[in-house]
């Protein structure tokens, strides 16, 4: 079917109500961008999920930052995207205007740079992150061992995909189908949902980043519902990414993040201890490691943000009574109006109802 007869089908589309999440903050830009929404029927509603990586990081892990960039002679480096998330106080941009010292990188490989010509100063990694970054560290600890650069640690809050997801299945989400973030699936491959789509009985639809692959893929989810596409059931993955995604994924950058990192129970912003979620060093690297396994605690410096609920689908960026008025993405009061993979930054920004 090509791209109008599938647009004229899912505008036209008048069966049972559907509720799909894209869990991946750079489709929620893309749905945005591309005006999405309008193009689908009202019984078609998408929902924005946990797919972007500062957002549901936990305050403490931010605190923790602080903590570090105001000692002497440390210097936290990270994306820019993580400098105005607030921990429980402050956030890092304002730590540095009280004398802390960070340093944004567009590369995490930018701090071997930082590390050679300031030896004397330890450099610590804002290791954020889902299977789409958590290769990128292995490779940085592989080089920081065959080098053996001695002032460069990693402060991690690396997460993985298939486990927030199993909560919210498990909590008794309204939802009726997933598309499935791109950008991990080329890592992971498209098998890592295959579990959950059997265990809840519910399409799994891979999708790529502009407007045709995302329509394409809410198409395919629909169609699984309304019971005209061929398959076993609803339970299932369907890849609509094939030009970089397969069902393996990138095995060699699997076992390159299983050399280096262990599988634990994590805190993610809002939503508590998920377990087996998070990335940790191994026990053999944690000379590496600035204190990652600690950071436990979540808590708000505005009571009234939102941010748990809108991640976890249940409520709009627009519900949220501070949205456009206390918060704002010059006055951020939660993670998810920070970064360009936020959902409610994403909302504000595009007009996005």
């Amino acid at each position: 079917m090509n791209p109008e007869e599938i647009k004229r089908y899912l505008k036209e589309y008048n069966g049972p109500e559907l509720r799909i999440m894209e869990v991946c903050g750079s489709h929620t830009g893309a749905i945005a961008r591309n005006g999405i929404p309008g193009l689908l029927s009202d019984r078609i509603r998408l929902i924005s999920g946990p797919g972007c990586p500062v957002c549901v990081t936990p305050s403490s892990y931010v605190d923790r930052l602080i903590e570090l960039c105001l000692q002497p002679q440390t210097c936290v480096v990270t994306f820019g995207d993580l400098l105005r998330v607030p921990g429980s106080r402050m956030s890092l941009q304002e730590a540095r205007g009280r004398g802390g010292r960070v340093q944004m990188v567009y590369s995490p490989m930018d701090i071997f740079a930082l590390a050679k010509r300031e030896p004397e100063t330890t450099f610590v990694f804002a290791a954020v992150g889902f299977e789409t970054t958590a290769p990128a560290y292995a490779l940085m600890v592989q080089q920081i061992l065959e080098d053996g650069v001695t002032n460069v640690r990693l402060l991690t809050a690396l997460r993985s995909m298939p486990e927030v997801i199993d909560r919210l299945c498990a909590d008794g989400a309204d939802i009726q189908g997933f598309l499935a973030p791109g950008h991990v699936a080329v890592v992971t491959g498209s098998k890592v949902f295959e579990p959950l789509a059997s265990k809840y009985q519910l399409p799994f639809a891979v999708a790529g980043f502009t407007g045709t692959q995302i329509l394409a893929a809410i198409y395919g989810i629909v169609k699984v519902w309304s019971g005209d596409a061929s398959g076993p059931g609803r339970g299932r993955v369907m890849n609509f990414y094939p030009s970089v995604v397969t069902r393996e994924g990138n095995t060699r950058a699997q076992r390159q993040v299983a050399q280096y990192f262990d599988r634990a129970d994590a805190v993610w912003r809002g939503m508590g201890v998920i377990a087996g979620s998070g990335r940790f060093l191994k026990p053999e690297y944690a000379h590496l490691d600035a204190g990652s396994a600690q950071l436990t605690a979540d808590s708000k410096i505005n009571r009234g943000c939102c941010c748990d609920r809108v991640l976890t689908g249940r409520m709009r960026p627009t519900q949220c009574p501070l949205f456009g008025k206390v918060c704002s993405p010059l006055r951020p009061q939660g993670a998810c109006m920070v970064s360009a993979e936020g959902n409610c930054y994403t909302y504000y920004v595009n007009q996005r109802e």
